[in-house]
């Protein structure tokens, strides 16, 4: 079954769904193909969008689904497993459940996935009081004891931006070794009044369903109310390597290369939210997808009227 659209937008996330939106107002036939895990699915609720702040994300992306649906625009349960460019009739997208649509414009929502450290306790419990995120997650855990799992020495700049929200933090360097860290690191975690524990975090301590402490390997265990740590994250880049984007490497994995409105070396191709870029919050995503949906729109009218000019 083959289905033809002027935009497919793969991922179904606040980048998707905004640029969905614009393409639904614009009255473009537009197609969102959406396999159902976002990022934030783990996080009871989200923070810093004007408006929206506190919101359970899944609530979120309810309303933005019933929004879309309003101007026409599909979505669909499916996950894209391939996709093809034909510079004559644009796009093709293989579907895991067998159909095959095509598009003029395909846009790439499909973010990252978080590649947690393996401690026993930090996957069962992130999101709730194992956090990532400070801007996120820190006013609602403010002035407890915080505790930061290094996962590499840059975990030293987490350590100190979580000051902001407590000035009990404890950076546990678990796998790094402490002469890996600078004499600036140290003399900015003495300053910012962050007490540096070696040794490698064998586990948490968890207490009526409450984090209480951060256990290490030799035995002791350090009462912590929070944890902060840096997943690795892993961009879900399949579709931009398939179709020949140029990537570029960052210490946050492989993204591509994107000019302002989001469209990749590969025209018709665009990028938005997390697939474009590793630090994307829920609002900076949405901007990113509206900024592409318009963007599409125009080159879409244009292309018209220049083919009927030229008829």
């Amino acid at each position: 079954m083959t289905d033809t659209y002027e935009v497919v937008v793969v991922g179904g996330g606040a980048a998707g769904l905004s640029a969905a939106l614009v393409l639904g107002r614009a009255r473009r036939r537009t197609l969102v193909v959406d396999a159902g895990e976002p990022r934030n699915a783990p996080s009871a609720h989200m923070q810093g969008f004007l408006s929206r702040d506190g919101m359970p994300p899944a609530e979120f992306l309810a309303v933005g689904r019933q929004e879309i649906a309003r101007y026409g625009v599909e979505l669909v349960r499916d996950r894209a497993v391939g996709a093809t460019k034909d510079d004559a009739d644009g796009f093709a997208v293989a579907l895991a459940g067998g159909r095959t649509v095509r598009a003029r414009h395909l846009v790439v929502a499909t973010g990252l996935k978080d590649e947690l450290p393996p401690v026993p306790g930090v996957a069962e419990r992130f999101g709730r009081d194992v956090l990532h995120c400070p801007y996120c997650h820190g006013w609602e855990v403010r002035d407890r004891a915080f505790g930061v799992l290094a996962t590499t020495p840059m975990s030293v700049h987490q350590a100190l931006m979580v000051t902001q929200w407590s000035k009990d933090v404890a950076l546990f360097l678990h796998q790094v070794e402490e002469t890996e860290l600078t004499d600036d690191d140290l003399r900015r975690l003495a300053a910012a009044g962050v007490r540096v524990v070696p040794g490698e975090v064998a586990g948490l301590r968890i207490e009526d369903d409450r984090l209480t402490g951060v256990r290490l390997a030799e035995g002791s265990v350090h009462d912590r109310e929070a944890l902060f740590v840096a997943p690795r994250p892993v961009p879900q880049n399949d579709l931009f390597l398939e179709l020949g984007a140029e990537m570029a490497e960052t210490p946050f994995g492989s993204y591509p290369v994107i000019d302002e409105r989001g469209e990749t070396t590969v025209p018709g191709l665009w990028a938005a939210g997390n697939a474009s870029g590793f630090a994307e919050q829920v609002v900076n995503a949405a901007s990113r997808g509206y900024r592409a949906g318009a963007a599409i729109n125009g080159e879409l009218l244009f292309a018209d009227l220049d083919a009927a000019v030229r008829v």
